[in-house]
């Protein structure tokens, strides 16, 4: 079974989940972002990866959270974030398919 990625639907959703100690990959984005749907099948493919299993991928839309976006100072979509432990490890801005693979590699050797 493929895993999926989660939308987050509250910012306590997101506190919880980022402070729960599990690796965290959210890909923040905007219904309007043309680049956010390109690199978007990306997003969910990365997350079916078997290597991958222990990493939690969400998505959170900046429109509907605003707070979260502000809190981890996201000014361009898509901006994704890693963490680990609470602390973000790296951060992406834009839709480059092979720097989001590094960044999820990054992550899952940590």
């Amino acid at each position: 079974m493929a895993a999926k990625v989660k939308e987050i639907q509250t910012v306590e959703e997101f506190n919880a989940l980022i402070f729960s100690g599990k690796k965290v990959v959210a890909s923040f984005y905007a219904d309007k972002c043309g680049s956010c749907k390109t690199i978007g099948p990306k997003f969910e493919k990365l997350a079916a990866v078997k290597e991958y299993a222990k990493i939690q991928f969400v998505k959170v839309n900046i429109d509907k959270l605003p707070d979260i976006a502000k809190k981890f100072v996201v000014t361009a979509t898509p901006t994704f974030h890693a963490f680990k432990n609470g602390l973000k490890v790296d951060t992406l801005i834009g839709a480059v398919p092979a720097k989001l693979d590094a960044l999820v590699e990054k992550l899952s050797k940590l």
